[in-house]
């Protein structure tokens, strides 16, 4: 996505940013704010002011006592979790890329996997948010309770959040399991394998019966990381060298795809390994991908995995990307993907450049019929209509969004579409 504003700043502080979102409404401008540029959707595009995070980043408290840690809404996931490691502190649960910044990832319910432990957004504490009247609000569960409910995931649609209370804990080992699994073993076992494990997540290989299994759970230690030599070879060279290789082979050649797949799949290796958190949860992704990601009440999603499975046999399509399963426990976030359902996430994606509009248009008719809410930072076709009737507490985020910003300050295209006018 590509935005031309007419303005663009960069403030360091709530207070200037409040400065630039009340000069810009006098003027008439739309605003947003940008993050990384991680999302898939046209959720920050404006014509009009764009906030820059880059000097939103600081790091404002750490209160051990309490279990929190404050920052700068610009920082990186990243520079979060190495930050938090210096201080012997950790997330409980995080996603595995860790290029967004956080106000970016909270906004859009960015997850990763667990049976108890939810997304990042579950974890706030607190935020600071600037609104369309220049206003700098406090927000926790004590402290304009309403506006902190909503906006924990807000798409941007509430204000500028311009710092992050995250809860926080010691630091602590995980011990990583991964190894591969049949897709018919995956599906029936699929249930247990939640229950029995902190974090289970698989990836299948379309046009195959493979799997990769993970499963991260706590550890009493000692430490035994993966070493330099073979992360590298696992993580760098097969998972982004050579994948990449083989995806480009795919779209130049589709017919070479399911072999490629069948290849892959039977190629892969099991390995175990313990280390801290960020370390097991996250790995670096270099080959570049278009994904659509939908949540689903937990029961329907093997149901729709195997309906997955079929309408790709059935028309044919190519498809070198694994399609990736995770789950969450239901939280009390108003637009949260898991909000008050145990979840799971069907993630599809496609190599850039590849066709992928029958395959996301087959996989999005699958996760609609089963009630699915899409990843609101991933390319989806949902409505305002089709959304309400998905989200309990739509109409509870709608109110707040209509107090907060009642001449829509920071609409867009892509707000007007999925909250409506």
């Amino acid at each position: 996505m590509t935005a031309r504003p007419a303005r663009t700043v960069a403030p360091a502080t709530a207070r200037g940013t409040a400065e630039a979102v009340a000069a810009a409404a006098a003027d008439g401008l739309r605003v947003k704010a940008v993050g990384s540029g991680h999302s898939f959707t046209a959720a920050a595009v404006t014509d009009g002011l764009l906030i820059r995070p880059e000097r939103l980043t600081g790091l404002r408290a750490v209160d051990r006592a309490a279990g929190t840690v404050t920052v700068g809404a610009g920082m990186r996931l990243g520079t979060l979790n190495r930050l938090l490691s210096a201080h012997g502190l950790s997330l409980t649960n995080m996603g595995d890329i860790m290029e967004q910044t956080v106000s970016g990832a909270v906004g859009t319910g960015t997850h990763g996997t667990g049976r108890d432990s939810a997304a990042v957004a579950a974890q706030l504490r607190g935020l600071e948010l600037v609104t369309a009247d220049g206003s700098v609000l406090e927000c926790s569960a004590a402290q304009n309770a309403e506006v902190f409910a909503a906006a924990r995931v807000g798409l941007g649609a509430l204000g500028v959040i311009t710092a992050v209370t995250f809860a926080v804990e010691p630091e602590f080992l995980l011990t990583a399991r991964e190894e591969p699994m049949s897709l018919g073993r995956v599906t029936a076992e699929f249930d247990r394998l939640v229950t029995e494990n902190e974090h289970f997540e698989f990836y299948w290989f379309p046009h195959t019966e493979h799997c990769t299994t993970k499963r991260n759970n706590r550890s009493e230690g000692p430490a035994a990381p993966l070493g330099r030599a073979a992360a590298w070879v696992d993580d760098e060279l097969l998972s982004n060298g050579l994948f990449g290789a083989v995806c480009a082979l795919g779209r130049a050649v589709p017919a070479t795809v399911p072999g490629i797949a069948r290849l892959t799949g039977r190629a892969l290796s099991a390995r175990t390994y313990t280390d801290i958190p960020y370390k097991v949860f996250t790995s670096p992704r270099r080959v570049r991908f278009l994904e659509m990601e939908y949540a689903l009440p937990r029961e329907a999603a093997m149901t729709a995995l195997r309906e997955l499975r079929s309408v790709i046999e059935r028309r044919r399509l190519r498809v070198s990307f694994p399609v990736e399963v995770r789950t969450a426990p239901a939280d009390d976030i108003p637009l949260s993907t898991a909000s008050g359902r145990e979840t799971a996430y069907i993630a599809v994606h496609m190599y850039r450049g590849a066709p992928y509009r029958e395959y996301f248009s087959a996989a999005e008719q699958i996760m609609t019929a089963h009630g699915g809410r899409p990843h609101w930072g991933k390319l989806h076709s949902r409505d305002a209509e089709y959304l309400a009737g998905v989200y309990p507490e739509f109409t509870k985020f709608t109110a707040v969004r209509d107090r907060l910003d009642p001449d829509r300050v920071f609409a867009n295209a892509y707000l007007r579409r999925v909250l409506g006018e």
